[in-house]
């Protein structure tokens, strides 16, 4: 029992003799309790930035200005407590301060903070003259240096604020709607803040009294949103100044379809966009729109807002305790905006990468440790917005007994990407060894990583490959065993041997004249040189032209990069390729570059500018250009840009002032041509072509909380017009559990949200139904796993197929318009979002349309109207018409009728054809029909002798009456005939009002829509006519064939046929258009004048006797007698 008493007692007082060495687990040897901070001050005012340290004694502070140590002099002093103190600030003391604290444990550095002096204020814009019209929108602008309040005077007085026509922004802008005469003056702009006071000078403006109404005009943005920076926390101000008339109306969106967070959001004014304390998450890209009211007339305006965020670490660098020759890795990841630059500190001191240390992906990895590694390392992070410092330390265990170093290293040139390096085993220990480590890195430049490969202890000699040609190494060896590393041995370099180029440079093509193109380059990397490039070849010939020019180009420096052919044609396509050549030998030729030679022209244009191309990261491509000496005036630049082997994309035009652009959303590891060119007055300048290769993006960053990886490979496949099939790729991770996805749809630009729908599935492939044809859709796709969701994936975008019309075009109409000449009009099919490429109309005849004969006529897409010409007098035409596009043709309308009057020149002709027509029936037909029509005037001249027996007040009124009640039926017939006419099929013919009065002199007959009209006095003209001359009226009577003047709907009426009378109609369609035909009102002079005086009866009176003789009526045949039902 003691025994196990003394042992726990032995190890407590390891425990704590462990303990007692400082730092061993805390680490807490030196660290700040104050550390300086961003700091304001007004010149001349005494400043103290704070730093206070602590840790084992003594403890020094020393401190640093923009990374150079300070100096204690004069008006800068170090207090006792560590804080810098300057008693009276100037200008030249703005900049950035740390501290730095040392013990024997090491020296480590403060965050980083910032000094500004205020000085007074000095103008950056100052406000323009400006003269508008009347009614119009005026707008002043002034910025100064520095934070300062804006406010505007006009005419050396305060302006008034009126906020629903004049408004002040935040950042100086002054805006003014519906100018008037009393906004005519002098404005300038007043800026204060705590250091001073300035005006602005003077900016008169003037108006433009109106000469009349003010003209319609579309919408116009003066002022749009700027592209923005602006620090977390900060006020921005999105302009957007619109005018027209009628004034437009002013809306907000952003360009990645994102909705606006609208808290802290307001708008000012008639339309500028404010949003207080901007967060991560208000970056993008928004779009001003000014909109017509009631109208689609629109313009918009971009501008991009850009969050500036200060470093924060999502990983911070740990402390370590290592081993000598062991390996120590320190890990930073920080984020912010821009993305912040990381700086490693040993002890205060920058770290550069060479030999055994050496940094990527924002990590510091230390191998071969010694004990002169023992101390504290710093990582810093900063950006525009500030920075951030974290602190670690390492500790290095040092261990007895180990083996001595590898001797007599030797290395010896293979190739050009070998070396064979040999050794001698170590002098002591050399049974223990396990193993031997080589290490070797590239001797010249900075930041070299270092390679590592590890054999076993049975040799002593090894090739190591996969170098670069042409390049000095430096290579060590270090001997294991159980318990650990030996020493480095010495360090050996060794060349490796030239080879032929890998590759040749990327070319850029320019033209200064017509007849020449500049060629020139960059030369190449030593990775892709392989050696000292010796030589280059350059080749051209024409496009059309199998003959090939080569041009030898000895290198006698690096500053040979470019050579002018001379002599060419204009307007001609070269096409172009380099080869290089070291001391080995000559690189394959490069692909061929085209170029066209500009054309002849005598109008001076632009110069191509000077070109440069840089690869930001793996996705944009920042351009420069450097104007060339010229003496054209410049009005912009037009950038274009496209992936290698592909069309070009669109133009993007810049200011004139702009001299770099940024390209981004590019793919990684894909050559872009790049090609810019300047514009005068005179045309297009020359242009300028170059090409560049995006490099890969690195490995991302490993974060502590991963989010789910969005879904991949996405898919899309239009079936018809309203389905589309989606497909994608299930991202790669370890978890069997099962999956879900969201599928989220809806039109590109909906006009409301609720256009956007969403679908759940848990396959990989889904089918989305119920889309509207012909119409373009965004889709993305979400993975769903347990309570965890990804990220939508990227958004692709799918239009449905084309879907052919299911329904003819609507209101057909066909007016005449001349003797021979009708014009055909109609309406697209009601079908929504309905495509149409054109029209096909047939018409015919009747006599063709019997034998199948259509003559056509298209018209396009966008016309609704067509022109039948050549008509033939007399006949009636049928016209139908349909839609078609590229999905298939629709069915055709119901058919429209098109009657044609015969011409007529005499009534001779008239009462030729009738006579004529007479020959057709036989005598007993004839004896019939004579019997019939004196039987039927016997009853008539009886009626009439017995109502003249009568009073004479009743007679009038008797009379009335059966007027009245003829007139009733006929409305009645002609009503429910034209209900019987189809909705879309009107034929159009010069139709009669109300009344109808013939006036070419032939008679005074009226007619209205029920029928003709009979007044008093031609009553009883025709009464004493019918007594006086019977005969007259039988033959009259056989010669009236007016439908709409004796036809009466539900009676029968004894008709001739003959040519002229015969009705034809489609098939299946014989009853409408009879119908139709009946009641058409087709009413003219000449039809008219087949009625006299003593031809008008009564309707209803003869259709009964009509009805009654039909039944004593014998038999006859249908070819020469017929009854037709109305």
């Amino acid at each position: 029992m003691g025994s196990v008493d003394w042992k726990t007692y032995q190890r407590l007082l390891i425990l704590l003799w462990v303990l007692s060495f400082p730092g061993v687990f805390s680490f807490s040897e030196l660290s700040f309790t104050v550390e300086p901070e961003d700091v304001a001050a007004s010149h001349g005012e005494r400043v103290i930035l704070d730093c206070q340290a602590q840790g084992e004694s003594p403890i020094s502070v020393r401190w640093r200005k923009n990374g150079v140590q300070l100096l204690q002099r004069g008006r800068s002093q170090v207090l006792s407590n560590g804080s810098l103190c300057i008693s009276s600030s100037e200008r030249s003391d703005e900049g950035f301060y740390q501290c730095l604290a040392h013990n024997r444990y090491g020296a480590i550095l403060s965050q980083r903070s910032r000094l500004t002096i205020s000085n007074e204020l000095m103008f950056i814009t100052q406000p323009v003259s400006a003269e508008v019209r009347l009614g119009s929108v005026a707008r002043f602008s002034c910025a100064v240096s520095g934070s300062a309040v804006i406010s505007w005077e006009l005419n050396q007085r305060s302006l008034p604020l009126e906020t629903d026509r004049i408004t002040v922004l935040p950042n100086g802008v002054l805006q003014i709607h519906d100018v008037t005469m009393r906004d005519a003056g002098n404005y300038r702009c007043l800026a204060t803040n705590l250091a001073s006071r300035v005006r602005s000078q003077e900016a008169e403006l003037s108006i433009i009294p109106a000469s009349g109404p003010r003209p319609l005009m579309k919408p116009l943005i003066i002022a749009g949103p700027q592209n923005i920076s602006a620090a977390l926390h900060q006020s921005v101000v999105l302009e957007c100044l619109a005018e027209g008339n009628p004034r437009p109306l002013v809306s907000w969106s952003r360009a990645d379809s994102k909705p606006i967070d609208v808290s802290g959001a307001r708008v000012l004014g008639n339309g500028n966009l404010i949003i207080s304390a901007v967060k991560a998450h208000h970056s993008g890209t928004y779009l001003c729109r000014a909109t017509t009211p009631g109208t689609r007339n629109y313009s918009t305006a971009p501008g991009n807002l850009t969050v500036l965020v200060a470093p924060t670490l999502v990983e911070k660098p740990e402390s370590q305790t290592r081993p000598r020759a062991g390996t120590a890795r320190f890990s930073c990841q920080v984020e912010g905006t821009p993305v912040p630059r990381i700086t490693w500190f040993k002890n205060g001191q920058v770290i550069h990468s060479n030999g055994r240390t050496k940094m990527y992906n924002n990590k510091l990895v230390i191998t071969q440790i010694i004990p002169e590694d023992d101390a504290f390392y710093q990582c810093q992070a900063e950006n525009s917005q500030g920075s951030v410092v974290s602190t670690s330390r390492l500790i290095v265990v040092l261990s007895e007994d180990r083996p001595s170093a590898p001797r007599n290293i030797h290395a010896e040139t293979i190739s050009s990407s070998a070396i064979l390096l040999a050794w001698e085993r170590p002098q002591y220990n050399a049974d223990k060894v396990i193993a031997y480590s080589i290490h070797y890195m590239k001797s010249e430049g900075l930041n070299n990583e270092e390679y590592q490969a590890v054999i076993g202890n049975d040799t002593t000699n090894h090739i190591v490959d996969d170098l670069e040609p042409a390049r000095n190494y430096t290579f060590y060896i270090v001997a294991y065993m159980p318990m650990g590393a030996s020493r480095m041995s010495e360090q050996v370099t060794q060349h490796t041997l030239e080879d032929v180029p890998l590759r040749t440079p990327e070319l850029s093509l320019t033209s200064r004249s017509p007849t020449d193109i500049l060629v020139s380059w960059q030369p190449l990397p030593p990775k892709l040189s392989r050696g000292r490039v010796s030589a280059y070849r350059l080749s051209y010939r024409t496009a059309t032209d199998e003959q090939v020019i080569s041009v030898e180009l000895p290198v006698p420096s690096e500053n040979c990069t470019q050579y002018l052919l001379q002599g060419l044609q204009p307007d001609t396509i070269y096409l172009i390729r380099m080869s290089a050549s070291t001391r080995v030998g000559w690189s394959q030729p490069s692909a061929w570059n085209s170029h066209r030679t500009p054309k002849t022209s005598t109008a001076t244009v632009p110069p191509a500018p000077n070109l440069e191309l840089e690869p930001v990261n793996c996705t944009s491509v920042m351009v420069r250009w450097y104007p060339a000496p010229s003496d054209a005036v410049l009005q912009g630049y037009k950038l274009s840009f496209h992936p290698d082997g592909q069309s070009e994309d669109s133009v993007l035009q810049l200011p004139p002032h702009d001299h770099q652009h940024s390209i981004t959303g590019l793919n990684p590891r894909v050559k872009y041509h790049v090609k810019l060119l300047a514009f005068s007055a005179n045309g297009d300048g020359y242009q300028a072509h170059q090409t560049v290769n995006t490099p890969g993006c690195p490995s991302a960053p490993h974060r502590r909380l991963a989010a789910l990886p969005s879904p991949d490979h996405i898919h899309a496949t239009a079936d018809s017009s309203s389905e589309v099939s989606l497909s994608w790729g299930r991202p790669a991770f370890s978890s069997g559990k099962p999956v879900s996805y969201s599928i989220r749809y809806g039109p590109v630009s909906p006009s409301d949200a609720t256009a956007v729908r969403y679908v759940q599935t848990s396959e990989q492939t889904v089918t989305v139904m119920g889309l509207r044809p012909n119409t373009r859709y965004e889709f993305a796709v979400r993975l769903h796993l347990d309570q965890m969701s990804s990220p939508w994936s990227a958004s692709i975008y799918h239009r449905t197929l084309l879907e052919a019309p299911s329904s003819p075009p609507r209101s057909v109409r066909v007016s005449l318009i001349e003797e021979d000449t009708a014009l055909v009009s109609w309406k697209q099919p009601d079908q929504p979002d309905l495509s149409i490429t054109h029209y096909t109309v047939l018409y015919a005849s009747q006599s063709f349309w019997l034998a199948g004969e259509w003559k056509v006529l298209q018209r396009e897409g966008t016309n609704t109207m067509a022109l039948l010409e050549k008509l033939e007098s007399g006949s009636v035409y049928l016209v139908k018409i349909s839609a078609s596009n590229q999905a298939g043709d629709g069915p055709f309308s119901s058919t429209v009728e098109l009657r044609l009057t015969r011409k007529t020149h005499h009534s001779h002709a008239k009462k030729t054809a009738f006579i004529a027509g007479l020959y057709h029936i036989d005598e007993k037909s004839m004896s019939g029909i004579i019997a019939g029509v004196c039987i039927a005037l016997s009853i008539i001249i009886l009626c009439i002798f017995i109502l003249l027996t009568k009073s004479t007040t009743r007679k009038s009124a008797s009379s009335k009456m059966i007027g009245r009640v003829g007139n009733d039926v006929m409305r009645s017939g002609a009503s429910s005939a034209n209900q019987q006419q189809a909705e879309n099929s009107e034929a159009l013919l010069p139709m009669m009002r109300t009344h109808f009065i013939d006036a070419k002199g032939g008679t005074n007959l009226m007619i209205n829509h029920a029928g003709p009209i009979i007044n008093d006095g031609q009553s009883k003209r025709k009464k004493s006519s019918m007594f006086n001359n019977n005969q007259k009226s039988i033959g009259n009577k056989s010669k009236m064939d007016d439908p709409a003047g004796l036809y009466e709907v539900g009676k029968m009426v004894l008709r001739y046929e003959d040519e002229q009378s015969r009705v034809y109609s489609p098939l299946g369609e014989s009853e409408s258009l009879q119908t139709s035909g009946a009641d058409s009102g087709h009413f003219s002079h000449d039809e008219t004048e087949k009625s006299n005086d003593g031809e008008t009866f009564s309707n209803k009176c003869i259709m009964s006797i009509c009805s009654q003789n039909s039944a004593e009526m014998p038999p006859r045949s249908p070819s020469h007698l017929q009854f037709t039902a109305l």
